[in-house]
């Protein structure tokens, strides 16, 4: 049996914050494998049901994200799972890219309060996450601002893809195992670099339009 928790926080005011991508991927997980996840035990909220073809709890602790270790060690104690193998947590993480998935099988919590929390409850940091990015916090911003801020439709479409191939990452663990599932899902893509002969031919061409155009003089609007 698997223990897939998603962490965030309840209420709808937090709704669709960055905060609660692991609801988000829950209910992705859910809707694929057709579990409703209604019932409220072990201060959350969940599912049971099957997915990758393993018994599975789906989880949404209730306890807001510092208090996250409360209900995750309620439910190991109650299922009686192996949780460096059966546990799965799905988190967001500033230090990611929007919408670029990071699979891990222990490490720290990263500054990360609700895995703090979990790690404290169990005693040790080796259990699978799903760690879920969605961008570094611009300079000058509040972190708590910004975790609970809203994403912008374009990070959300790219958050929504991302939160569909992490359902699909979390059943490739069920089936196939963590090492499996991180040499698929934790490749990053990067644009295609610019062949190196077209841009010296470039530098060679020089633009005749730019240099019989006078340069432009900054301005200063005061505000």
């Amino acid at each position: 049996m698997f223990i897939i928790v998603g962490l965030g926080n309840p209420g709808r005011e937090y709704e669709g914050t960055r905060h609660n991508v692991g609801f988000l991927v829950l209910d992705k997980l859910a809707a694929k494998e057709n579990i409703s996840i209604l019932e409220k035990k072990h201060k959350a909220i969940i599912g049971k049901g099957m997915a990758a073809g393993q018994k599975c709890v789906l989880a949404k602790p209730q306890t807001y994200m510092n208090l996250s270790g409360e209900s995750v060690r309620q439910l190991i104690d109650f299922y009686k799972v192996d949780e460096t193998a059966e546990l799965i947590v799905i988190s967001d993480d500033i230090s990611l890219e929007v919408g670029q998935i990071r699979i891990r099988k222990k490490g720290s919590a990263g500054g990360h309060n609700g895995l703090k929390n979990i790690i404290a409850h169990l005693g040790h940091d080796s259990f699978i996450r799903v760690k879920m990015g969605v961008g570094e916090k611009p300079a000058g911003w509040d972190l708590v601002d910004y975790v609970l801020g809203r994403f912008s439709p374009k990070d959300r479409e790219a958050m929504d893809e991302a939160a569909d191939r992490a359902a699909e990452a979390i059943r490739t663990i069920i089936a196939e195992g963590p090492d499996a599932a991180m040499n698929q899902f934790n490749t990053v893509k990067k644009p295609a670099k610019e062949p190196k002969e077209s841009k010296r031919r470039e530098a060679k061409k020089p633009d005749k339009a730019k240099q019989s155009e006078e340069p432009v003089k900054p301005f200063i609007i005061n505000v």
